[in-house]
């Protein structure tokens, strides 16, 4: 859970948001309030997902708690965005990483990625399983070890500014803007409510799965963002997709900073992994229920879901060949927190149809679902 949930945001977003907000406080709130909204999430989705007891995540919640085209626009929202943006986002940020080091074009890079892990998934889920399991660690651990040498290791110049402008870019519309960014990097706290039935008792797994992995994550943003303003300049952060690069080049030197990039490539090829595998999973889940959809159940002789797979790969493509990272992010992270912020309204429609049922049930009721829904 903890490892699926990191991705791509924390390696690319903070160049996005020093253009308008750049006091070291300001940033820090930022990933703090991202980790309490996730937090505040994860306890909401754990409530809903351990009384539905179903796996499909959104699709499934929204299907049940409120209406079945309720569930069905969610699916939608899964199946053109949910999924398709991240990988594309992904795709984007490695090509920029791995440009860096092979000097190639960039959209050539995130196409191939696209096509050649889409291959993978389309042929053995043995081999993918095992990519992911082990890919998924290696980049818990590639962040804390930027993390600790960049802790470890000073630097002259820097991006870090501890005055008191945060009084005044906390309460501005860019600041706003910069935590859809934010956002958008902790999507990945609700992994676990999309394989609910593949948890063992949910009751007590779910909760736990969501729950202690947005903590952990959010601490690790937190620190890793303070790193990478610790080891570049406003002025070489400002924009900057590869702010990874950045780093590594200030404290590693050029040939060092190509170590890193491929380390953070590597951290970039599991994540699309992931939303390969899982993405069409959801979409599969949606085909049963329409007939529209019903050409997504095509599977090959190895029972991978091929049909599903494709789609979603050609409109990841269709991401990267027509949009710019910042302009798909945001369109992501502000779709992608709508549909969210329904989901938790469902709780206080749970809470009326299921008052006595023993599920789990979120603590401080009503104030997380309110504070998820207040910052959505």
């Amino acid at each position: 859970m903890v490892a699926n949930m990191i991705g791509t945001g924390v390696f690319t977003s903070l160049g996005f948001q020093l253009q308008d907000v750049s006091n070291t406080w300001s940033i820090l709130l930022l990933w703090s309030l991202g980790g309490v909204m996730a937090l505040a999430g994860a306890f909401c989705y754990a409530e809903i997902g351990s009384a539905i007891n179903k796996s499909g995540g959104e699709y499934i919640f929204l299907s049940k708690l409120f209406h079945p085209l309720a569930g069905y626009l969610s699916g939608w929202v899964s199946l053109t965005v949910g999924f398709a943006a991240p990988v594309a986002l992904a795709a984007m940020a490695l090509g920029a990483y791995l440009g860096n080091v092979l000097h190639v074009n960039n959209t050539f890079l995130a196409v191939a990625v696209i096509l050649i892990i889409s291959v993978i998934h389309s042929f053995s889920l043995n081999v993918s399983s095992k990519f992911q399991s082990y890919a998924s660690w290696f980049k818990v651990l590639l962040i804390l070890f930027l993390i600790l040498i960049g802790l470890y290791y000073t630097q002259i110049d820097s991006a870090l500014n501890f005055s008191n402008s945060w009084t005044i870019e906390i309460i501005t519309p860019s600041f706003a803007i910069a935590f859809v960014y934010v956002s958008y990097s902790y999507t990945g706290w609700n992994a676990a409510s999309y394989i609910i039935e593949e948890i063992d008792n949910p009751r007590i797994n779910l909760p736990k799965a969501l729950v202690r992995g947005t903590l952990l994550v959010a601490v690790l943003y937190v620190f890793m963002q303070l790193v990478f303003l610790k080891h570049g300049t406003l002025e070489e952060l400002r924009g900057q997709l590869d702010i990874g690069h950045v780093y590594a080049s200030n404290i590693f030197g050029n040939q060092g900073a190509k170590t890193i990039n491929i380390l953070i490539s590597f951290f970039l090829i599991s994540s699309i992994s992931a939303m390969v595998w899982v993405g069409p999973r959801v979409s599969l889940a949606m085909s049963k229920d329409f007939k529209l959809w019903q050409f997504l159940q095509r599977k090959n002789k190895n029972n991978l879901p091929v049909t599903a797979v494709w789609l979603q790969a050609l409109l990841s493509i269709a991401y990267v060949l027509t949009g710019s990272f910042e302009s798909v992010l945001l369109y992501c992270g502000f779709i992608l927190q709508l549909s969210a912020a329904l989901t938790v309204t469902g709780v206080f429609v749970l809470r009326k149809k299921k008052p006595a049922s023993p599920h789990f049930k979120a603590p401080f009721y009503p104030l997380l679902p309110v504070i998820f829904i207040l910052f959505s």
